[in-house]
């Protein structure tokens, strides 16, 4: 999305821009190429008013959309990463870190909280794709995994909302061991009875699909959102064969089978609290 802001020099175009800026007016959607005025954007739950498209948000956004107002509490947020391998590229994983939350305010590419969502006191996960693409490491997947638990001990309703572009390779198959733990507190979450509710939205990808994302008991998808394993290079290369049109949208995902429902993220809480009438 595009941000025009006014400063000395003149109006500029930053490429990227948070949510919410201050001193950020008007913002373009990056669909139809409207312009947008904030506050409108703000009171539509970021979705464009002139097409529908849905700009990406981060877990503070969600929270205020689901929780009641100061209606909940974050969770493990001591619970912070290290760089168990020492490992560098063009720069070291610890630089990494530290650029991530100097720039993102956050700890960690998830965030947990418990709290009331209409007349539900649920647990709820939300990972924000600003935190180094949203990679699940070693943190993101204890911060889930002990949500999880406390769900089960609480007997909560569980809901984790899914952007992420996939493991994080800096922890290498530490990283990796995070899908088998989820999946398998999971499995103990099933065991309760009690619904666990995975919203996937633009992207989720790799080892994040491939484990808790897609193991909800109903999961629901935003529109347009971009779902998968792998890049379509690379299921070409693997294959040897051409990918049919949006085959990893959303839509094409409920087709398919893949998904339960896609949800406008303006109906997102009242399609929660349906479900939940129903199922708890």
């Amino acid at each position: 999305m595009t941000w025009y802001l006014r400063k000395e020099e003149g109006i500029r175009t930053p490429s990227e821009a948070k949510i919410g800026a201050p001193d950020g007016l008007w913002v373009k959607c990056p669909n139809c190429q409207k312009p947008l005025h904030i506050q409108d954007l703000i009171n539509s739950l970021y979705v464009c008013t002139n097409c529908g498209n849905h700009l990406p948000i981060g877990s503070q956004e969600y929270f205020r959309i689901l929780f009641e107002k100061d209606g909940y509490e974050v969770l493990f947020e001591n619970i912070l990463p290290t760089d168990p391998l020492g490992f560098v590229d063009s720069k070291p994983y610890t630089t990494r870190l530290l650029e991530a939350q100097r720039k993102t305010g956050l700890t960690e590419a998830v965030r947990c909280a418990v709290g009331n969502i209409g007349p539900y006191r649920a647990a709820v996960a939300v990972m924000d794709f600003g935190f180094i693409g949203g990679s699940m490491g070693s943190v993101v997947g204890e911060r889930i995994a002990r949500l999880i638990q406390r769900a089960v001990e609480e007997r909560l309703p569980l809901l984790i909302i899914s952007r992420s572009g996939g493991a994080r390779m800096m922890e290498g198959s530490l990283s990796l061991v995070q899908m088998a733990k989820t999946a398998a507190w999971l499995s103990e979450y099933g065991k309760t009875g009690l619904p666990y509710i995975s919203v996937l939205t633009d992207p989720t990808m790799g080892g994040v699909t491939a484990s808790f994302a897609m193991l909800g008991d109903i999961n629901i998808a935003e529109p347009k959102a971009l779902i998968g394993f792998a890049g379509p290079r690379v299921i070409r290369e693997a294959t040897g064969k051409d990918l049919p049109p949006g085959f990893q949208e959303a839509e094409f995902q409920l087709e398919h089978g893949f998904i339960d429902l896609i949800v406008d993220r303006r109906q997102l809480k009242s399609t929660l609290l349906r479900l939940w009438n129903m199922l708890l």
